[in-house]
């Protein structure tokens, strides 16, 4: 797995003028917590631009004035006028510890319903799971090439690799091949006139 390394300055100092003199000087503060202490940092939004914009999960190596902490990015907020990231928050993993968090659902394979006309539907993009820290993978994937129109697949049919355990709901569908409207009215036409003729 890619792990994406992150530099960090140690914050002198907390509160509200801190914070916003921080981000004058064009910074953003940030926090690790988790199996630790508290950490308040702050980083340049160049360096973490790659973590936050983007589907894909990473596991971070974040270095603060020389101590490092591998961590994921938990939540982060934006300015509602400009949009701009106002404050990161990573939890910090460590082999042992459990986690819960997102990842990405991606399909695999070509459906046979697609090549019929069908349209690939995938209802569920990330998928909540809970692992040791050790167990982590930074995707799951399901695999599509048996599914015909009008079928689905669940939560409950992702394979789940050991150490892994999905907390969505197992009866949720995960992805459908949808039956266009006109395929569905080709094929009720055709059914229509095999009546006729019988």
């Amino acid at each position: 797995m890619e792990v994406i390394a992150v530099k960090g300055e140690k914050r002198a100092a907390l509160g509200k003028k801190a914070t916003k003199a921080l981000r004058n000087d064009g910074r953003i503060p940030c926090v690790i917590y988790g199996t630790g202490n508290l950490v308040h940092f702050s980083v340049k939004p160049l360096d973490v631009r790659s973590v936050i914009y983007t589907p894909d999960f990473h596991i971070l190596k974040i270095d603060v004035d020389g101590t490092s902490y591998s961590a994921i990015l938990k939540d982060f907020q934006q300015s509602p006028l400009k949009d701009n990231v106002t404050h990161i928050d990573f939890l910090q993993i460590a082999d042992g510890h459990p986690v819960k968090l997102e990842i990405p659902l991606r399909c695999k394979g070509a459906s046979v319903g697609v090549k019929s006309g069908g349209k690939l539907i995938q209802k569920l993009r990330r998928i909540k799971i809970k692992a040791m820290a050790e167990n982590i993978v930074n995707e799951l994937f399901i695999d599509i090439t048996t599914m015909d129109l009008g079928q689905s697949l669940r939560v409950r049919d992702i394979p789940v690799p050991n150490g892994i355990e999905i907390l969505n709901n197992g009866s949720i569908p995960a992805v459908t091949i949808e039956i266009p409207r006109a395929l569905r009215s080709a094929a009720a036409a055709a059914d229509k006139d095999t009546k006729k003729k019988k």
